[in-house]
């Protein structure tokens, strides 16, 4: 016979595990499917979560694990690859197992596409980063550059000027002339250096890097590169569900209230799979808001039944 659960919640990241730990509290039998992909796995420790400040964000799941263990729930490292809607939720696993739920939680989370850039992947989450709040302090007074991807990017550079006044904007894939006025007096009154012309690759000594060099030759001294990662938003469970999508400067993400409940009923969704901004701690509380309301919504289904008898 077909497993049956309360909830299945889709990815094991914080918003997964927030909303795990919240539904197993509550005594709702609750699955957890999780592919073993975090999008914070490249980085040595995550920061700015009160009381989790500078933990390895594999310890931070490993925990998480742990504590949701206590409560009953189930974690299986797998894959969802369907799921279909007939009463309740049938989810289908990549390792050929389908369970049963009422209601579902989608964290799968996004994919970081990084810059064609050589040296960029190999060190992302090391000394290539995106976010100054994750990594700011970390690096700070260091000399930085930013990698010009999109006009969007000089507001990355102006942001990170705010710890370190050693900052150069590499242009790379940025015209001169989609600079406005008001970006070049910005960029100016910020310190920032404008430097024209197409990374071709960085350059290390010791693992660890010490510049960035353009397409002409000349390598400027660099200790941190800022990049822009494109983002993927992993939303195909809820395209093939009929949740409705918004288009963001960040992809198209979906359509949720304040309880991460989509447009389709029972489905909520957490952390970055409803936007690039969820930081761990905007994960965390995401899941934990969507959990609350499953279990409401749950005890209110179950007295309307009753009352039915």
């Amino acid at each position: 016979m077909t497993e049956r659960y309360a909830v299945v919640v889709v990815g094991g990241g914080a918003a997964g595990l927030s909303a795990a730990l919240v539904l197993g509290r509550a005594r709702q039998r609750t699955l957890v499917v999780d592919a073993g992909e975090p999008r914070n796995a490249p980085a040595a420790h995550m920061q700015g979560y009160l009381s989790r400040d500078g933990m390895p964000p594999a310890e931070f799941l490993a925990v998480g694990r742990e504590e949701i263990a206590r409560y009953g729930v189930e974690l299986v490292r797998d894959r969802v690859v369907e799921v279909a809607k007939g009463g309740d939720f049938a989810v289908v696993l990549a390792g050929g197992r389908t369970v049963r739920a009422r209601r579902l939680v989608v964290a799968t989370g996004l994919q970081d596409e990084l810059p064609a850039v050589p040296g960029v992947a190999e060190r992302f989450g090391r000394d290539v980063l995106h976010c100054p709040f994750c990594h700011g302090w970390e690096v700070r007074d260091q000399p930085f550059g930013v990698l010009g991807t999109s006009p969007n990017s000089v507001q990355q550079a102006l942001m990170v000027s705010r710890w370190s006044k050693d900052v150069r904007f590499f242009l790379h894939a940025v015209a001169e002339e989609e600079l406005s006025d008001e970006d070049l007096r910005r960029l100016a009154a910020a310190g920032v250096d404008v430097v024209p012309g197409e990374v071709a690759g960085l350059v290390t000594e010791d693992d660890r890097l010490t510049g960035v060099r353009l397409a002409d030759g000349t390598t400027h001294t660099r200790s941190v590169l800022f990049v822009a990662p494109h983002a993927v938003p992993r939303t195909g469970l809820l395209e093939r569900l009929g949740a409705e999508l918004h288009e963001t400067p960040f992809g198209a993400y979906p359509v949720v209230d304040a309880t991460g409940l989509t447009t389709v009923p029972g489905v909520w969704a957490a952390g970055n799979a409803i936007g690039f901004g969820e930081q761990v701690v905007h994960a965390a509380s995401g899941g934990y808001r969507a959990a609350a309301a499953i279990v409401g919504d749950l005890l209110m289904a179950d007295l309307d039944a009753a009352l039915r008898v």
